[in-house]
C-alpha cells in the first residue's frame, strides 16, 4: 500500500476572530491537512463558519467560550467528533476537543489541548490557577493511562509547559517560573509516558534548544531569544516510524498582529 502524507499543524492563535486572516499565511507556509487551534476566544454561536471553508478546510469541530480559552480543529479530511473525555477538573472551560481524522490508511485519533497557563506564582496554596494546572495535568495523565492499547493517536496543543532543559532559554533561571517548575515538568512528562512519543524531540535532539513561544514583553524577541517550547505534538509509538518531518514556523512571530506562539507542524507518512 502506498504511503500518504498527513500534515498536522498546531497553533495558539490567541483570538481566532482577530487573527483569522493570518491562517492564510499559515496555509501558504505549511499546507497542512489539519489545523489545530488553541485560545480561539470565541463562543460557539459566534464562530466564523465561513472562514475555514474559504481556506479549503470544510470540516470543522470546535468548543469555545466568550473571551478566553477555546479550541478548534479545521480539516481538509473528514472528521468525526469524539466526545468521550471528562469535563476536565469539572470547569467546563473548553480546553480540549478530540476527533477521528479519516485518512487513506484508516482513522487517526487526534486530540487538541489548551492546558491552563497557571498564573504567576508557583504555589498551589497561594495561587489557585497553579493548582488547577497541576490538577488538569494529573487528571489528563490518569485518563490516558486508563486507555490501554491506544494506537494511531496524535495529541497536540499549547500544553503551556516547557518540559526539558533545552526547551527554555535558561533552565537554571526558569526553574522557579511557571511553565518550567519541577511539578509541572514532571507532571507533563508523566502524562506523555502514558503512551506517547514527543514528535518534535524525535527530530531535534534533547541537547538542542527549541522554542515555540516568545513573550510580547520582549520587543526585540530575535535578539533576546528568551523563548520556551510550550507547543507540542505527541504520537503513539506505532506512529513513530511514520514521522517524516517537522516545521516550527518561527517567522510567524513577526507576522503583523501575530500571536506570541508560532505554528508547529508535523508530517507523517501513513
Amino acid at each position: 500500500m502506498p504511503k500518504h502524507s498527513l500534515r498536522v499543524a498546531t497553533w495558539n492563535i490567541n483570538s481566532l476572530r482577530l487573527r483569522l486572516g493570518l491562517l492564510n499565511d499559515l496555509v501558504a507556509a505549511l499546507d497542512p491537512d489539519v489545523i489545530c487551534l488553541q485560545e480561539t476566544k470565541v463562543p460557539d454561536e459566534l464562530f466564523p463558519h465561513d472562514g475555514p471553508p474559504a481556506l479549503g478546510y470544510p470540516h470543522v469541530v470546535y468548543r469555545g467560550m466568550k473571551g478566553y480559552n477555546g479550541v478548534a480543529i479545521l480539516s481538509r479530511l473528514p472528521l468525526k467528533h469524539i466526545d468521550i473525555a471528562p469535563d476536565w477538573c469539572g470547569k467546563g472551560d473548553c480546553r480540549h476537543v478530540a476527533v477521528e481524522v479519516e485518512t487513506k490508511s484508516g482513522p487517526v485519533e487526534l486530540h487538541d489541548f489548551y492546558v491552563p497557563a497557571g498564573g504567576d506564582v508557583p504555589d498551589r496554596e497561594q495561587n489557585v490557577k497553579y493548582g488547577h494546572k497541576l490538577d488538569f495535568i494529573a487528571e489528563a495523565r490518569a485518563w490516558f493511562a486508563a486507555r490501554t492499547g491506544l494506537d494511531r493517536t496524535i495529541l497536540v496543543g499549547d500544553l503551556n509547559i516547557a518540559p526539558l532543559e533545552h526547551d527554555v532559554w535558561s533552565h537554571k533561571q526558569l526553574l522557579g517560573v511557571v511553565s518550567h517548575t519541577p511539578p509541572e515538568t514532571e507532571g507533563l512528562n508523566a502524562w506523555m509516558k502514558t503512551g506517547f512519543v514527543d514528535a518534535i524531540r524525535h527530530f531535534v535532539p534533547d541537547t538542542e534548544k527549541v522554542y515555540t513561544w516568545w513573550s510580547y514583553r520582549n520587543r526585540d524577541w530575535k535578539v533576546a531569544n528568551r523563548g520556551r517550547r510550550l507547543d507540542h505534538v505527541w504520537v503513539t509509538p506505532d506512529l513513530k516510524p511514520a514521522l517524516h518531518k517537522h516545521t516550527i514556523l518561527t517567522e510567524a512571530r513577526d507576522w503583523t498582529k501575530g500571536s506570541d506562539h508560532v505554528p508547529v507542524c508535523v508530517e507523517l507518512r501513513l
